[in-house]
């Protein structure tokens, strides 16, 4: 991935506003472009675009928006940023957090209107560290989905999207305005597209086995849940034009993915009243804190293996998410009348995970908070038939990455910002501070939405002046 200077190339072709990434963030960043009418490229590396947002559950936490209007539930970006800020231990940048929650649940509320999404407000649980119920999905509750909405709606808005188009290098002038780019096809041939201005919709470095290493070393042998495209691109470029970065620690990880399945199985396993115990039967913390520090909580144990018990109460909960539907046509989740034939299905021993049983009952009962700092209190018993499903700990996504302004433009470790580049989603530093802790449920597709949103707006008007 290099900066190439732009002196004498002659590009192929000139799009006003050019977009890198085809997920999420790149696809609001183009729809936000085409509608102030400017002409938008999207270069999507794979042969159709899916990438990390189709890894996800596709969840969108978005505060005062209609659908929770009309469950009666009350409120605000205030809060909702004191709900991130709260989380991240107060690292994350304010104005950052004031200006994605301001425009976050205005643009979820447009992609319904303008371009037929159809949301809905996820009412039965609440997510930890979000103070109501604020996460908006599509019907099957899927990242897949998400995207490939996205992808008819930019279709039929006349965004030109071309794919198989890998970005190779990036071509800027000496002042750092980006020129152009390069692109390499699957035929090793090479296309020069010259650009007015240049978003990053990339993502992170989560597929850079080096990067991940360097800056989250707890993680650095762990499973990449995430799209091996993201290899840290953006930050590179970025970097190299001596753009700022901040928080490239933190990170998503998750606690809960089906082993050896592969498949994400949803929080709401734990936060409706369900917990984890390793491989001798045990429990080993506070699973309510969230399901992103989990991810190194669970490698630390055996094997780095960890079973999550719940019932089926709490699986008709989770069977929303066709990611869960998906894990029992697999056969991953597990289901038993007692708890002998459980542990004999976990291969886990019988005894020890009959005390735990009892005692996450007992705890449940009185509302006592137990030894690693959970509270009970409110969480229904488990009944039978019990469940169970083998998870191990993964990366997801990173969240540090390129500094931006309030237009989301990349800002230069100076102070002031690069020309025409711009940078969203997994390929600017979020509001999830500098730890895997301090990740609020949703807080990449916030970050993807809000800013590709105010990304392609800013670029689109930069052009027409």
């Amino acid at each position: 991935m290099s900066i190439l200077s732009a002196e004498d190339i002659a590009f192929d072709v000139k799009v006003p506003v050019v977009i890198i990434g085809a997920g999420a963030a790149g696809l609001v960043a183009a729809l936000s472009a085409r509608e102030v009418g400017q002409d938008v490229l999207v270069l999507e590396r794979d042969d159709v675009p899916r990438g990390s947002t189709a890894l996800s559950a596709g969840l969108i936490p978005a505060p005062s928006t209609r659908w929770q209007a009309a469950a009666g539930i009350v409120d605000s970006p205030e809060l909702f940023g004191r709900d991130i800020a709260a989380k991240a231990k107060g690292e994350p940048e304010p104005s950052l957090v004031k200006r994605v929650t301001e425009a976050v649940g205005p643009t979820i509320e447009w992609l319904a209107d303008r371009h037929g999404l159809p949301f809905s407000l996820i009412e039965d649980f609440r997510y930890p560290g979000h103070s109501v119920c604020r996460m908006h999905g599509l019907p099957s509750r899927s990242g897949g989905e998400l995207v490939d909405r996205l992808r008819e709606a930019a279709a039929h808005a006349g965004v030109d999207i071309l794919c198989n188009a890998h970005v190779i290098s990036l071509f800027a002038e000496s002042d750092g305005r980006i020129a152009g780019v390069a692109v390499e096809r699957p035929d090793g041939t090479k296309e020069l597209i010259g650009c007015g201005t240049l978003v990053l919709a990339c993502n992170g470095y989560g597929g850079n086995k080096e990067l991940v290493q360097r800056h989250i070393p707890e993680l650095g042998t762990a499973l990449y849940f995430g799209h091996e495209g993201n290899q840290g691109d953006a930050l590179l470029w970025g970097q190299a034009l001596g753009g700022a970065t901040r928080h490239l620690s933190g990170h998503q990880g998750h606690g809960s993915v089906a082993h050896p399945h592969g498949i994400l199985i949803t929080w709401a396993t734990i936060t409706e009243g369900g917990f984890q115990v390793n491989l001798r039967g045990e429990r080993f913390s506070d699973e309510s804190h969230g399901y992103s520090e989990q991810a190194a909580v669970v490698l630390r144990q055996p094997e780095g293996i960890v079973w999550t018990i719940f019932d089926t109460r709490i699986a008709g909960i989770a069977r929303q998410f066709e990611d869960f539907r998906q894990a029992e046509a697999l056969g991953a989740i597990l289901a038993a009348e007692t708890v002998e034939d459980l542990a004999r299905q976990m291969g886990v021993p019988v005894n020890a995970l009959k005390a735990t049983l009892q005692e996450v009952d007992t705890l449940k009962h009185t509302g006592a908070t137990d030894r690693f700092g959970r509270n009970f209190a409110g969480s229904l018993p488990l009944r039978v038939p019990y469940c169970a499903v083998r998870v191990t700990g993964a990366l997801f996504h990173t969240q540090g990455g390129l500094v931006v302004d309030d237009d989301a433009r990349v800002v230069r470790d100076d102070g002031n910002v690069l020309p025409n580049l711009f940078a969203v989603g997994g390929a600017a530093c979020g509001v999830s501070g500098s730890k895997a802790e301090g990740y609020l449920s949703g807080n990449g597709l916030l970050s993807a939405v809000a800013l590709g949103r105010i990304a392609g707006l800013a670029a689109a008007r930069t052009q027409a002046m």
